[in-house]
């Protein structure tokens, strides 16, 4: 039953799979906290633009949606802050701008040879050590990050008003994070997909909430909901011959229902 693990390209699916666990348990956290679930899906659906620009162009997909991405976010928090435009508003603008900028970046590319199907639903098991290396670099510079300015998000994510009267940079730490956000999505790509990577943005975050209401118990919870959603989901479809990335959502929404669940007892 332990075979699947001594495969060179399951070895490099587990060990993105891992790492990324950890940093998307991580922003996870903050997204619920801030109530940011549906720019998350906003900003990966952005990135479907990148991608395409980034063929167009003939450059890398994952630098042209990172640019991309990171634009996007942060063009929504500015949008998003104006009194006379709600923030679910300006997502939906910028959600559909970017995916019809895709659609024509790929109609003008004349040789347009990237796998849009594995950046849209995510392909872990092609995942290669230079894949590896990037998520690596990229994923410990969103934790370093995150670590750096840890109380400060924290005390954002209870109480803005109170932060921004009490001097914290509370715009420069939204659109900080809007960029942490869009680096995480990025990486994540190749892993579970540009469709599916918004619910690993929400899942384990909420799946923890359910159960504690304590920072330190809910990162925990979070991270151990994402590595058992990734560990199991990749386990499944091996042997079950499913897709991946799918898989590992799947099981992470069940974790989430039996944390929501636990949480019903308890009250």
């Amino acid at each position: 039953m332990i075979e699947w693990i001594h495969l060179e390209f399951m070895k490099n699916a587990l060990a993105a799979g891992m790492m990324l666990s950890v940093v998307l348990a991580v922003v996870s956290c903050f997204v619920v906290l801030r109530r940011f679930s549906f720019i998350g899906v906003g900003v990966a659906h952005s990135a479907f633009g990148g991608v395409a620009l980034g063929a167009l162009l003939g450059i890398s997909p994952t630098l042209s949606a990172i640019v991309f991405a990171v634009a996007v976010a942060n063009a929504i928090g500015v949008v998003g802050n104006q009194k006379r435009l709600s923030a679910d508003t300006a997502i939906g603008i910028f959600f559909s701008l970017a995916m019809a900028l895709g659609v024509i970046f790929i109609g003008m590319s004349n040789s347009y040879n990237v796998d849009l199907f594995g950046y849209l639903f995510g392909n872990i098991l092609a995942i290669t050590h230079q894949d590896l290396r990037v998520i690596a670099l990229l994923g410990g510079l969103v934790l370093v990050s995150i670590w750096i300015f840890f109380k400060e998000f924290m005390f954002v994510a209870f109480d803005s008003e109170v932060a921004h009267v009490s001097g914290i940079p509370v715009r420069f730490l939204d659109h900080f994070f809007l960029s942490i956000l869009s680096l995480t999505v990025v990486i994540s790509m190749k892993v579970v997909g540009i469709i599916l990577v918004s619910a690993l943005l929400v899942i384990p975050g909420a799946a923890a909430a359910q159960i504690t209401d304590r920072y330190v118990p809910m990162f925990a919870v979070a991270v151990a909901v994402a590595l058992v959603s990734t560990v199991g989901g990749l386990w499944i479809s091996y042997y079950a011959n499913l897709a991946s990335g799918a898989t590992i959502v799947t099981l992470a929404s069940l974790l989430f229902f039996i944390s929501f669940g636990i949480g019903k007892l308890k009250k």
